[in-house]
């Protein structure tokens, strides 16, 4: 584990190497809910502190934690977690009712930043794989952050918000081919009945779990509840399908979060409200070191070059103002208050474009100044998007209640709650 301990902290930890694991949870978990509170006094969305615990913790101010291997792991649960609590708030039958304005929101809003980035890039004076992998960087939307400011507001239900969330499920699919493509061209070795392949698998399980998924679980819950006798089954029982959606996804090609999100979506209707409570008792342990996994790959050094500094300015517009204009352009003829809310909602790139250029860094296709512009627009977006997205649903909040609000529990459709 990588970690650089100041004195003061030392002599808590006593230097015994199994006080680290505590140790990175109370340093992680702790100053991201501490600045989160911070935010939500000064009337910003809470993850933008978070966000800034994991920048102020890592290399580019204290050095205290470094991305490791088990922030990483908890990050990549905390995500699925987020995804799932999302997905128990939204039927299937909602977001296939917005699929085909989703469809074309997605893809606007893939086309015009890949080829803004890519155009960008060439006109720099970067080769064509550069500009390739900064195109595929700047097309898939971090579904994690948006959904977390969503969730939060409590406007999961309104219909910019679905066309949101359909749209950055089929974002995913198209950002996932373009890497393949991308990263096959960097290779030199395009397999396209593998990419066909793939695009088939990913397409076919997304639309079938939407399309059967609930129907075929809300069965196997009733059925199997009657048989068990472990304390918290339905929890039990969405858990084991959210990793084994989750695992499929990645098998079919698409993000494994993908496949959390549809898990929820898939037992909405068939849990009781103790199984969104225990959900959320998790989401709130562990979404903070996705939050602050973002934060700790910032890195202020990368920018000491002045061209840099200025490319990363021109890369981080271009990202916000061609998701803005390309999805809000998909979106426009739900109106102009729409248009705008799904435009905004698209922009954060989160994880997935750093994602992106660390496949070009290890691929040794782009240099580190490219990949550290790639990680300033993906972290910049992250952090604007939230306080837009309040902006943007100011009229909409009060129409529904908060995701930390909910106190009456939801009909139950299911078999009762078993102690």
């Amino acid at each position: 584990m990588e970690i650089q301990i100041p004195l003061v902290v030392s002599a808590v930890a006593g230097g015994a190497e199994h006080s680290k694991i505590p140790l990175v949870m109370l340093l992680v978990f702790g100053s991201a809910k501490l600045l989160a509170e911070v935010c939500q006094r000064v009337k910003q969305p809470g993850l933008v502190g978070e966000i800034l615990a994991g920048i102020i913790l890592g290399p580019s101010v204290l050095g205290w934690v470094a991305p490791d291997e088990m922030i990483t792991t908890l990050a990549e649960l905390g995500v699925m977690f987020l995804l799932f609590r999302v997905g128990l708030e939204i039927k299937a039958s909602e977001l296939l009712q917005v699929g085909i304005t989703a469809t074309l929101v997605a893809t606007l809003g893939v086309l015009l930043p890949f080829a803004l980035g890519w155009g960008i890039l060439v006109w720099w004076g970067g080769s064509s794989i550069e500009a390739l992998f900064v195109g595929a960087a700047m097309v898939a939307t971090s579904v994690g952050i948006t959904a977390r400011v969503l969730a939060t507001q409590g406007v999961l239900q309104a219909r910019a918000s679905r066309v949101i969330l359909a749209a950055a499920v089929i974002d995913d699919v198209l950002g996932l081919l373009i890497l393949a493509v991308v990263s096959s061209a960097a290779q030199r070795s395009i397999n396209i009945l593998g990419l066909v392949a793939t695009a088939v698998f990913a397409i076919g399980f997304t639309l079938g779990v939407a399309f059967w998924g609930t129907k075929t679980v809300g069965r196997v819950v009733a059925r199997a509840e009657d048989h068990l006798h472990l304390a918290e089954g339905q929890f039990v029982l969405a858990l084991c399908l959210l990793f084994g959606l989750a695992l499929l996804a990645v098998y079919a090609g698409v993000a494994a979060i993908i496949g959390a999100f549809l898990a929820g979506i898939t037992v909405a209707e068939s849990v009781t409200h103790r199984v969104h409570e225990l959900t959320q008792g998790v989401t709130e342990l562990l979404v903070p070191f996705f939050l602050v996994g973002i934060g700790l790959h910032f890195d202020v050094a990368a920018f000491a070059t002045p061209s840099t500094l200025v490319l990363a300015v021109v890369i981080l517009l271009a990202a916000i103002l061609s998701k803005l204009l390309g999805c809000a352009l998909g979106a426009v003829r739900l109106g102009r208050a729409d248009a705008l809310r799904i435009g905004i909602g698209m922009v954060p790139r989160g994880e997935v474009g750093m994602v992106v250029a660390q496949i070009g860094l290890g691929l040794a296709v782009i240099p580190q100044g490219v990949f550290a512009v790639v990680v300033f627009m993906s972290i910049m977006t992250t952090l604007i998007a939230p306080p837009l997205l309040n902006w943007a649903y100011r009229d909409v909040e009060a129409a529904t209640t908060t995701w930390h609000a909910q106190a009456k529990p939801r009909p139950e459709k299911g078999p009762k709650f078993r102690d």
